[in-house]
């Protein structure tokens, strides 16, 4: 692959995860401590809960991340799932994290670590399909957590996009430029 798109596919890349780290600071805004824990149903996840999985999978994968093995022997995923009642300043910080752990890794990534192997759960990756996994899987987590949490604030939601109904107008803005 040409160096120009290397760097555009690492631009982007990290674009992208700031936008998803974005839409999560933006929610946890709207959201009082005390719903951090809450969970519409047995089975479901709370947002502290995905907090505590999205830190485990991220200092789990983007530490070391050209040279061990995405899954690290110390990593307990199980009790990522499990209520460890942190509080929302706790939560936050495994939040900022995490996402800085990633940053970290991904920002020095050179033209040469492209042509690297590595591995999630000993399972052979190239970078772009480690890093496409891992924009796939915070997007999804991410899009919990906006779920629930504009769910909780329902009628004091301040909208992360376009707001309902509002298309016409974004869009002409958008034309006046």
């Amino acid at each position: 692959m040409q160096n120009k798109q290397l760097a555009d596919f690492k631009t982007s890349a990290i674009t992208e995860f700031k936008k998803l780290k974005s839409l999560g600071d933006r929610s946890f805004e709207q959201t009082e401590e005390e719903y951090f824990h809450f969970q519409p149903n047995d089975e479901s996840n709370s947002i502290a809960i995905i907090i505590q999985h999205l830190h485990g999978n991220m200092k789990s994968r983007w530490t070391d991340f050209l040279s061990t093995d995405g899954e690290k022997a110390d990593r307990d995923r199980d009790a990522e799932f499990e209520e460890q009642l942190l509080s929302k300043e706790q939560l936050i910080l495994r939040w900022n994290e995490g996402w800085e752990i990633l940053f970290n890794a991904l920002e020095p990534l050179t033209e040469e670590d492209f042509d690297k192997t590595i591995y999630i759960r000993s399972e052979g990756h190239s970078v772009i399909q480690a890093i496409n996994r891992q924009l796939t899987h915070y997007g999804y987590h991410v899009g919990q957590i906006v779920y629930l949490a504009r769910s909780i604030s329902a009628e004091n939601w301040k909208s992360l996009s376009i707001p309902k109904g509002g298309s016409q107008a974004f869009n002409q803005t958008m034309n006046k430029s």
